[in-house]
């Protein structure tokens, strides 16, 4: 059995029984899939038959075959979501969907696109190429310094705004200026619940507009209800956490959006029709959603992947000889799926490609497992991720590896 047909079978216990389900090499230790996804064996069967199904009659599949099947998906997601069908469009990632809400705001000279410290490398970089054309929008960076309060990053966050928008006032640039802001639902570095939903109002109350990069949300953060939470723009990647096959994310425009002055977004669909090889792997994310309907739902899949990612971050911790970024009390409300672990790594260290390139070689190729590391608030830190696949052996097996790997780093790099 390798699991590409579970019709009719009961649902093993979460963890190495799933490994059938899954196409990973039974020896490699996954614990960042948070970084790339994991694409069950039923889905991808899915997607290796729908692309037979495209070659076999590519014009059919065209303009007859593939509208009901996008139809179906978005409404699946859009319920998903707390979503109008009619508000949802796939893109091929949380970055092209950034893109392309960015680039069709009319820009003036004296708005702002406000960004954080952690916001990811392309989400980040198309902010600043917006800003490197005329009229020039300013980009304006709002840090972040984990561990902190929800309180007190709401209430900088709204200090950050209003900085703006003073600056704004004493400019002499066109009178119609516009802020808006790029906030992550969870950053990818640190993996923290970031209080999405209360910036969100934040924003609506100080004038400005929300995008959400909500890569990390779907699939791991259940109850979401965008509809209530009301972003100007939210996106979310299929294929990190709901078992989609990469590359597949969600664009939530409301209607409300409106014209943002280029283009409407509401027909972003039918202007990118010809873009059909990236737009039908779409379709099997109604078997990623059955598949996760076989597991036993949203609830019990992230109670599992959210309780193993405590313990197995603590674990690692202890093999370490280090912390998580929140302390005990805390962490449950400020992790989903991922553990923030600090690495016992000097802090005059400092990050570089050799480093991180370091870090992958011998993580990968020597102790077959892996899980993201980066540089925060004057630490080094790792980020394990926690699937139905995983048990608290893999983070384990990772600390142990890390142990090794992280002396090494010191001896190599702190000289």
């Amino acid at each position: 059995m390798d699991g590409s047909d579970y019709q009719g079978e009961q649902c093993p216990q979460f963890g190495r029984a799933m490994h059938p389900y899954f196409g990973l090499d039974p020896g490699f230790a996954n614990l960042n899939h948070g970084a790339l996804g994991s694409v069950p064996r039923p889905v991808a069967r899915a997607y290796e038959r729908l692309s037979e199904q495209v070659e076999a009659n590519p014009d059919r599949f065209m303009w007859f075959e593939y509208w009901p099947k996008l139809d179906e998906v978005r409404a699946s997601v859009a319920k998903l979501i707390g979503a109008s069908p009619d508000e949802c469009v796939f893109v091929p990632n949380v970055s092209h969907g950034v893109n392309t809400v960015l680039r069709n705001f009319a820009w003036n000279k004296g708005d702002f696109i406000m960004i954080t410290n952690c916001s990811f490398d392309t989400i980040s970089g198309a902010a600043h190429n917006i800003s490197d054309m005329p009229p020039h929008p300013t980009v304006s960076e709002f840090p972040l310094h984990f561990p902190e309060s929800y309180s007190s990053m709401l209430s900088r966050f709204r200090d950050h705004l209003r900085s703006l928008k003073v600056k704004q006032a004493q400019s002499d640039g066109d009178a119609s200026k516009k802020i808006v802001v790029i906030m992550d639902s969870v950053p990818c570095a640190p993996a923290v619940l970031m209080p999405w939903k209360e910036m969100i109002q934040i924003c609506k109350e100080e004038g400005a507009w929300s995008l959400v990069d909500a890569a990390h949300s779907i699939g791991q953060e259940i109850g979401l209800d965008v509809t209530k939470a009301a972003p100007d723009f939210w996106i979310s990647s299929c294929c990190k956490w709901l078992y989609a096959k990469r590359p597949c994310a969600v664009l939530y425009v409301p209607k409300r959006a409106g014209d943002l002055g280029h283009a409407h977004a509401a027909d972003y669909q039918v202007r990118y029709v010809c873009d059909v090889v990236e737009r039908y792997i779409a379709s099997p994310v109604l078997v990623a959603l059955s598949f996760r309907a076989f597991l036993g739902g949203e609830e019990k899949i992230n109670a599992y992947c959210h309780q193993l990612a405590l313990a197995g971050g603590r674990r690692m911790a202890e093999i370490l000889g280090t912390s998580m970024m929140y302390s005990a009390e805390d962490e449950e409300g400020y992790n989903l799926n991922m553990a923030n672990v600090e690495l016992p790594i000097p802090s005059t260290i400092h990050l570089s490609l050799e480093l991180m390139h370091t870090f992958q070689d011998k993580l990968i190729n020597e102790h077959n497992t892996y899980s993201t590391q980066f540089y925060h608030n004057n630490k080094w830190w790792t980020r394990p991720s926690a699937k139905v696949f995983n048990e608290i052996e893999d983070f384990e097996r990772l600390g142990r590896a890390l142990v090794v790997v992280c002396k090494e780093i010191t001896d190599k790099f702190g000289k």
